[in-house]
């Protein structure tokens, strides 16, 4: 738990998804800087396997790196960039059936000499780090009935977690709580609350639409291990159309801050009350004290799809801030005092069997790509969307176990001639006020953000070039083709005194289904790609 809790200090390893248990993706290293970035040169890369999409982080430890994907586990020297093992994943071939947005795996967890991941037909295990060989391995659902997983797993406390997809499936969402030894199941929380449990009056009485509610943490879970609270977002409701469970749906659309000891929820806040809208908020919770008022306040930062910014206290889920970053048209603005959002008129009309546009579209203002936090200078680095979608509730019909169970029809419109698709973007978090925005005229990036202490950002776009831009003006320093798109996050680590950058590639996952034209242009294919410095 030492090294877990203190990842970021020995920047020999990447211990955590997001740099730290705070997922801040911010590193101290400098080696690399604006003024010498233009001499990274790719020293290694090594071939992933797999066609089906990359968009997991690696993980560092001991000279080892560990990178996960839906068929395979790696561990990679990290001198060399040679293989010393790699362990197949058992998964049954039916399962793409039942993803409803990309074939994808976002990473592992590693402690006490166990690399630990979830499969895509939902089971959860443990891998040897020495030799690869599997140690334990346990089924958490069934994947005929629509659940499936992707979840980078957390250690917290001693506590293995992971969590579940599906909400497009009409599954009811859960959080899982295991012991890393022996895989035994410690404990299950539910995030629609059932008869008796808090939360379930939010939820039609004498009715079991609970059990197809959603709000699945299909995201990442960040700890703070001093407040003991682990931080999960959770998918839209299900189904998308509210018409069977008007009302608030707890805890759809919402963060959860919970004991990983015992899974009990201490806290909870909702980004979008009953989520009509697809605006699932699993995107990360990056944790930073920072200065409101005059006074230091532990905050946890939400940028969620539904375009706004939010600022919480993480020991109490007290709202301090939220703010438009993205464009968007279904709220007025979110009201500070209840916390709650104060809707336009665009639900009315959809109620009223009006087909709208609204903004942001399916792609959210924002993403899972996850952005980065500067605690430095307290500005935070994201890619965001710039789309809008058109959207009519339908006819649900009736709940078949493991079909689509959503409601709507919807759909894309063509993008206007001389509109962004994207932007990468800087902001304060406590006003969402942009220090400086770029705009993309090709495609919105999936591949998150890295901050370094060298005034870089590290990010990937979707035509496969992984990118170096200057983070006080937004300008791009470098770049270097991979040959594939990239929509997983980069880490930074050093190695014998040098510092390295990672990023995998490869077009799929989530972004597989973007557009044809980008089908076309980029070919699949995953890589792991590792860079440094020329030396002098």
């Amino acid at each position: 738990n030492y090294d877990l809790r203190n990842d970021g200090k020995n920047t020999d390893n990447v211990l955590t998804y997001g740099m730290g248990y705070h997922q801040n993706r911010y590193s101290p290293l400098a080696q690399i800087n604006t003024s010498n970035v233009k001499k990274l040169v790719p020293v290694w890369s090594l071939g992933m396997e797999n066609d089906l999409g990359e968009q997991a982080q690696p993980m560092v430890y001991n000279g080892v790196m560990y990178v996960t994907n839906v068929k395979w586990t790696f561990a990679i020297d990290l001198a060399t960039g040679k293989q010393i093992w790699r362990t197949a994943v058992d998964y049954d071939p039916g399962t793409p059936r039942v993803v409803c947005c990309g074939i994808s795996n976002k990473g592992a967890a590693i402690y006490n000499g166990k690399l630990y991941r979830v499969t895509l037909d939902a089971h959860v295990l443990a891998l040897d780090m020495k030799t690869g060989k599997q140690l334990w391995k346990n089924k958490f659902a069934e994947w005929k009935e629509g659940y499936s997983s992707i979840v980078a797993p957390l250690i917290a406390n001693g506590v293995l977690v992971t969590g579940i997809s599906g909400a497009e499936f009409g599954i009811r969402g859960f959080l899982d709580g295991w012991d890393p030894e022996t895989g035994k199941q410690l404990w299950r929380r539910y995030l629609t609350p059932g008869p008796g449990e808090k939360g379930h009056e939010t939820w039609p009485q004498n009715s079991e639409a609970y059990k197809r509610g959603g709000a699945t943490p299909w995201g990442i879970g960040s700890y703070d291990p001093e407040l003991d609270l682990t931080y999960w977002g959770t998918g839209n409701g299900g189904a998308w159309n509210p018409i069977e469970r008007p009302g608030d749906s707890l805890y759809v659309a919402s963060v959860v801050a919970v004991r990983p000891k015992t899974g009990e929820i201490v806290w909870h806040y909702q980004f979008t009350p009953g989520d009509p809208l697809d605006f699932d908020a699993i995107n990360e919770n990056i944790l930073a004290d920072i200065r409101i008022n005059g006074k230091v306040r532990k905050v946890l930062i939400h940028a969620d799809k539904n375009a706004f910014l939010y600022v919480i206290d993480r020991a109490t889920g007290e709202l301090l801030a939220a703010n438009e970053f993205a464009r968007q048209n279904w709220a007025e603005r979110i009201d500070l005092k209840t916390g709650r959002p104060v809707f336009t008129d665009l639900l009315k009309r959809m109620l009223a069997g009006e087909e709208v546009e609204f903004w942001p579209g399916p792609r959210g203002g924002k993403n899972w790509g996850p952005a980065a936090f500067n605690p430095h200078n307290g500005l935070m680095y994201m890619n965001i969307a710039n789309h809008p979608r058109m959207f009519k509730f339908a006819p649900i019909g009736e709940y078949k176990p493991g079909e689509r169970y959503t409601g709507v029809q919807t759909r894309v419109p063509p993008r206007r001639p001389g509109e962004p698709d994207g932007f990468y973007v800087a902001v304060d978090p406590l006003t969402a006020k942009p220090k400086w925005k770029i705009p993309l005229m090709d495609y919105m990036q999936w591949g998150g953000m890295l901050a370094t202490g060298g005034g870089l950002l590290f990010s990937g776009k979707q035509t496969g070039e992984v990118v170096a831009i200057d983070a006080d003006n937004g300008n791009m320093l470098w770049k270097y083709q991979t040959g594939s798109a990239i929509n997983a996050p980069a880490v930074t680590f050093t190695h014998k005194g040098r510092q390295y950058v990672t990023v995998l590639s490869g077009r799929g996952g989530g972004a597989i289904n973007v557009n044809g034209e980008l089908r076309d242009a980029v070919p699949l294919g995953g890589m792991v790609w590792t860079f440094a410095l020329l030396p002098e």
